[in-house]
């Protein structure tokens, strides 16, 4: 297996695990070793084009199920964004007539 193929299959468990455990900022610069890795890949001439194909297929997956995660997790903090909004407020209200 070329070094570039090791590559994208590190950086994707790594990127894995990180999303299982919701550490944003690993992921943030996992994503980045991600992106590099798969230019390396695309770049370098590799012997076993299916071992390739599959991981990459596997990258993609775990980027579609990164981006579900990331949109549950925008929606929720949304959501706990508006309550504390309407929490402001009615503290304000309480204040002006209490």
């Amino acid at each position: 297996m070329s070094s570039s193929v090791q590559r994208l299959e590190r950086t994707g468990s790594a990127l894995r695990d990180a999303l299982a455990a919701q550490d944003w900022a690993a992921i943030g610069e996992l994503d980045l070793q991600c992106r590099q890795a798969v230019d390396e890949a695309m770049v370098e001439s590799v012997q076993d084009e299916d071992v390739l194909r599959a991981r990459m297929q596997e990258l993609l997956d775990l980027y579609r199920e990164l981006v579900d995660v990331c949109q549950s997790e925008q929606r929720r903090l949304a959501g706990e964004l508006m309550q504390l909004n309407q929490a402001q407020q009615g503290a304000k209200v309480y204040q002006l007539f209490g």
